[in-house]
């Protein structure tokens, strides 16, 4: 498969299966520790993209409450037409995160959770250095990666009707991705699922 084709299985399979994966009143659930501490690091009314915010809950959704400026971008039409729905008060695109444009040093923080492994491998290092630029000096980037290098689809995700497409290198490659942004690494978790996970970064753009 081509890029086109693979980012194309991802927004159709994300499209029919938006419900599926997540329900209007989602509780934060793992995503409630994380959030707590990016608001305690966060000055007031801050800028914040999430990146990949499928329905706009719970990530967009808590920091709207928290009194930030969230912007999210996603790639399914479903998706974004919840997260306006659900999220009133934030701002939210259909756009591939891949070619998104924004201007240097406007966020205070980039959250992306679940949604780099979705990308073509070759684009993640790039956009990452463009995650980076977007930062202020101090800003930080919450994300998850792959934990091992894999990549692949799965049939009938979740019991339904559509195939999702997944690549993603390991936490090393991403540490060194990380890095080579000029991001400073602030800690490294691993986050269980099922019978491997993903790994947990928290960096941030050096204040000089």
């Amino acid at each position: 498969m081509g890029n086109s084709d693979e980012r194309d299985l991802v927004r159709r399979g994300y499209d029919a299966l938006s419900y599926r994966y997540r329900a209007d009143d989602a509780v934060a659930g793992q995503y409630a520790p994380w959030l707590a501490d990016l608001d305690r690091r966060l000055p007031a009314a801050a800028s914040v993209l999430d990146l990949g915010c499928g329905c706009g809950v719970p990530v967009a959704r808590f920091l709207a409450d928290a009194g930030h400026h969230v912007t999210g971008v996603d790639i399914s039409d479903v998706q974004i037409d919840r997260a306006r729905r659900l999220v009133p008060t934030g701002t939210f695109l259909r756009a591939d995160a891949v070619h998104l444009e924004l201007p240097p040093m406007s966020l205070d923080a980039v959250v992306c959770l679940y949604a780099l492994i979705h990308m073509p491998l070759a684009d993640q290092p790039r956009l990452i250095g463009r995650i980076a630029s977007w930062l202020r000096p101090g800003g930080l980037l919450l994300a998850t990666t792959g934990h091992n290098a894999w990549t692949g689809t799965e049939d009938n995700w979740l019991d339904g009707p559509a195939t999702m497409w997944w690549s993603h290198a390991d936490a090393p490659t991403y540490r060194n991705w990380l890095r080579q942004a000029g991001l400073s690494i602030t800690s490294e978790d691993f986050v269980p699922e099922g019978t491997s996970g993903h790994a947990l970064f928290w960096a941030q753009r050096p204040l000089s």
